[in-house]
């Protein structure tokens, strides 16, 4: 009944719809692994909230380069860590970053360095500014000073952004678009730790003009979604086949216009029979020697 599977044409079917069915399930193995990655940063971000600060030097290398550099990558597992650090602000280095969104409105982050007692420096984001009144979405805002004197900041390490974007200085500000941490440190007199801060608590406090940058969540749902889908539609290519198959079976993907031929010549060839037979047995009732009328 099945034996047809095993012309050519069957058999490329079955291959096509294995090679499919393969790279879906691949494809749903890579989307699982997104998101567990994504979960696991979720997961961390979660925990990390409810500990206690330690020394920033306890998570990250202390940068030991000539000025201008950045120190060693942070080891894995530092991300969103809590750290403590006590030093002074740098104002004459404060870097805007232009172009960032909070609650839907663009404006800037502002990260001022922070100098330590041995002579290195750490960046901190000290939060969101709006765009200055009556300008555009770029127009540089009026920035509040940083605390003078001995300053202690809790905040989490967050890593430097990839795609680095150029970095200029205008009227003794450093402007860029995105925080690449190596990028930023080029134009600062001092080693700079690879990774930066995001501020959560400051003593003295922090003013009141900034928002808090909102720490973000992974969208790991959207890639559990995709599992799902790459290996549903694995399982629907093999049903198809499987369902075409049965119908090929059945008879049922045959084409019509051959069923009534092949019927029409079924039903010539027993009007032929049928003649034949009425021919002998007309042959039969003739006397022997005679023949037949022409």
């Amino acid at each position: 009944m099945y034996r047809f599977l095993l012309t050519p044409r069957w058999l490329g079917i079955l291959a096509l719809t294995l090679a499919a069915a393969t790279v879906m399930v691949l494809l749903g193995n890579w989307q699982l692994s997104r998101y567990q990655e994504r979960a696991a940063i979720n997961q961390r971000i979660d925990e990390t909230a409810k500990l206690a600060p330690v020394p920033v030097e306890e998570v990250l290398p202390r940068p030991d380069g000539p000025a201008g550099s950045a120190g060693q990558p942070p080891p894995a597992g530092a991300a969103w860590t809590r750290v403590s650090v006590t030093g002074r602000y740098d104002s004459a280095n404060v870097i805007l970053v232009r172009s960032r969104t909070v609650q839907s409105r663009v404006g800037f982050e502002v990260l001022t360095p922070l100098r330590l007692a041995d002579g290195s420096a750490v960046l901190v984001d000290r939060g969101w500014i709006p765009p200055a009144p009556g300008g555009a979405a770029v127009t540089r805002p009026e920035i509040p000073a940083a605390p003078s004197g001995d300053v202690t900041v809790v905040g989490r390490v967050h890593l430097s952004e990839s795609k680095p974007d150029a970095v200029l200085r205008r009227d003794g500000r450093i402007e860029t678009r995105r925080i690449a941490v190596p990028a930023l440190a080029r134009e600062l007199p001092y080693p700079v730790y690879s990774a930066y801060l995001l501020l959560d608590e400051q003593t003295p406090a922090a003013d009141p003009a900034f928002s808090a940058i909102p720490i973000r969540h992974e969208n790991d749902w959207q890639n559990g979604g995709y599992v799902v889908q790459w290996w549903l539609f694995a399982l629907l290519a093999l049903v198809g086949f499987g369902w075409a198959a049965r119908r090929e079976a059945r008879g049922d993907l045959k084409d019509p216009d051959a069923h009534r031929d092949r019927a029409g010549q079924d039903r010539a060839g027993q009007d032929r029979a049928g003649q034949d037979r009425a021919g002998l047995e007309g042959r039969a009732d003739l006397p022997a020697g005679a023949a037949p009328n022409s």
